[in-house]
């Protein structure tokens, strides 16, 4: 894995949980548009399920709050690791640059204001700060 690949990481896990979580909130507005049985008039069989619509939506939503959670584990457990990383990398421009980039997802032109540099100068540096990140393994 090369060390771009490994930094990327981070950002496309967080996608994915913030894509989990608005598949979550989708979830739970259903959940409070689902009505409950009516079994007025209706003569119930044993073979019908007499289970609420909202029962299995609500599982649902227990599962898919479990699989986030464990992704928000992963995901710290990464952003430690990665922070350790990018800790390893002896230029403070380089590291700055890393972790705006990286742990932050800050755009070329916002990393190149904080660091007070042109948009090349930040290339630069980021081709630099690759070329001296070590990826754990």
């Amino acid at each position: 894995m090369t060390a771009k690949e490994y930094l990327r990481q981070a950002y496309r896990l967080n996608e994915l949980i913030d894509s989990r979580i608005t598949e979550l909130e989708r979830l739970r507005d259903y959940s409070t548009r689902l009505t409950s049985c009516s079994f007025e008039g209706e003569r119930v069989s044993k073979s019908r399920s007499t289970e609420a619509p909202f029962a299995r939506m609500i599982e649902k939503i227990v599962d898919l709050e479990k699989v986030i959670n464990r992704n928000i584990n992963r995901y710290m457990d990464l952003k430690t690791e990665m922070n350790a990383a990018i800790d390893r990398v002896s230029n403070v421009d380089e590291r700055l640059l890393l972790r705006y980039r990286y742990l932050n997802n800050y755009s070329w032109d916002d990393i190149a204001q904080l660091l007070n540099v042109s948009g090349r100068t930040v290339h630069r540096i980021h081709s630099s700060a690759l070329y001296d990140f070590s990826v754990p393994v």
